[in-house]
């Protein structure tokens, strides 16, 4: 699936130090951050991938790939089901910016859904690793855009003080598998 058109949010980084003062009292630091922390996990994650793309064997590049689309797919779920309504409930002026993130995530899922399929069949004779490359080159860059975007559009409201209800978990937190 040829990646086309699907970066409309500029790649800029956020500029600035981070903030680290959270008024939730039961956060160390802000929500903010603590997003763009698991987005650098999840970038980390997807560039040993790559890295390491045509020198794991079959099966083992195959796990991992699909690892790699668990966390991001948990990670995007948790935004969707939990962080996004309790954002939306505090700050309904953001609901055009949640429902673009919402759109990015269908579309980061269809890639996903591709990578897994290919992943799946790594082991096959006619496995190829550089199809794999494709889809993980053009996620990176549609996932370099959407963090970008999210994490600038979003930092003011998240570090307001967003209740965390529970829904932070699948958002914030990966396990060691991937």
């Amino acid at each position: 699936m040829p990646v086309t058109g699907c970066v409309r949010h500029g790649g800029a980084e956020p500029k600035g130090p981070p903030s680290v003062a959270s008024p939730d009292t039961g956060r160390a630091v802000t929500l903010s951050r603590q997003l763009a922390d698991a987005h650098q996990q999840l970038r980390h994650r997807l560039a040993q991938l790559r890295a390491n793309l045509h020198d794991e064997p079959a099966p083992t590049l195959g796990t991992h790939c699909l690892a790699f689309c668990s966390a991001l797919t948990t990670h995007h779920r948790g935004e969707d089901a939990g962080l996004f309504t309790e954002l939306l409930a505090e700050r309904p002026d953001l609901t055009g910016t949640v429902a673009k993130l919402v759109e990015d995530h269908t579309m980061i899922a269809a890639i996903l859904a591709r990578v897994a399929e290919l992943a799946g069949s790594a082991t096959s004779p006619t496995a190829d690793p550089t199809r794999i490359g494709r889809e993980l080159d053009g996620l990176t860059a549609i996932l370099e855009s959407h963090f970008a975007y999210e994490e600038r559009a979003l930092r003011t409201a998240l570090d307001a003080g967003v209740p965390d209800t529970g829904c932070s978990g699948r958002v914030l937190h990966f396990d060691d598998a991937g």
